[in-house]
């Protein structure tokens, strides 16, 4: 056996020294590309966020029309023409507080939602409030929904619509208590009703254009005593009270 000397050593540790940098420089090698690739990879996703938002917020997505759904009473282009403040606003720009404000003009509208339908078109989606009845005051007779918002006011009183005599006004429990009643009856008896009197919560009372007199009492169980009240008229259609404040047993007097 050929003894090591001090030159095959130097030579070894050479060659170890070699192959350690040669794995170093592939192991860094694999490490910078996968860092190009990561760094790559956010910027083109930076980008492209920039870019999108970029464009939603140019006037290339710039409102120019405005549309009005869901309107029966009121007439949609007035609602449209109101709203033609944001017209050539970016979509992603649109002021909802200007338009709070402008819709608030019209007190028909209980609802509304807001729709953008790129490139150039806003939705506005209304919901109109239902009338109950109307209240006779000096001022001629004021059309309310069922929360005692005041509609519309007219010197004669408007057909269709029944005539509202509660003690306390629209702030009472008693007006709450009538506007849940008016909007649970079904559509015939609804549109039967020429009056409608409550001094409490409990004591609900309704006049049809035929005279008859319904004892509703309170708007407790409504859809029940619709019901019955329905039943009861139509079994009696000559009486003249029919008392459905217990959905379970109607009185006809």
């Amino acid at each position: 056996m050929t003894p090591t000397t001090s030159r095959d050593v130097w030579r070894a540790a050479r060659a170890r020294r070699k192959a350690l940098r040669a794995e170093i420089r592939r192991f860094t090698q694999r490490s910078r590309r996968r860092r190009i690739i990561w760094i790559s990879g956010i910027g083109a996703v930076l980008l492209l966020i920039g870019g999108s938002v970029a464009t939603a917020y140019s006037p290339l997505f710039a409102v120019e029309k405005i549309t009005v759904v869901g309107a029966t009473v009121l007439d949609p282009a007035v609602v449209e023409a109101a709203l033609s403040g944001q017209i050539g606003t970016p979509l992603a720009l649109v002021d909802t507080s200007e338009i709070k404000a402008a819709l608030l003009a019209f007190p028909l509208i209980e609802t509304y939602a807001l729709e953008a339908k790129p490139p150039h078109d806003l939705t506005v989606s209304i919901v109109e409030r239902t009338a109950v009845g109307v209240i006779e005051s000096d001022a001629g007779y004021t059309l309310v929904d069922a929360a005692g918002v005041a509609l519309a006011t007219t010197s004669d009183q408007p057909p269709g619509q029944p005539l509202i005599d509660v003690e306390g006004g629209v702030d009472s429990i008693a007006f709450e208590s009538v506007g849940l009643v008016m909007r649970s009856l079904p559509a015939d008896v609804r549109a039967a009703v020429t009056g409608v009197r409550a001094s409490t919560a409990d004591d609900v009372t309704l006049t049809l254009a035929s005279g008859l007199v319904v004892v509703w009492g309170s708007a407790e169980e409504s859809r029940a005593k619709a019901l019955t009240l329905s039943r009861a008229m139509g079994a009696k259609p000559d009486a003249q009270t029919i008392d459905v404040s217990s959905p379970d047993l109607a009185v006809v007097g």
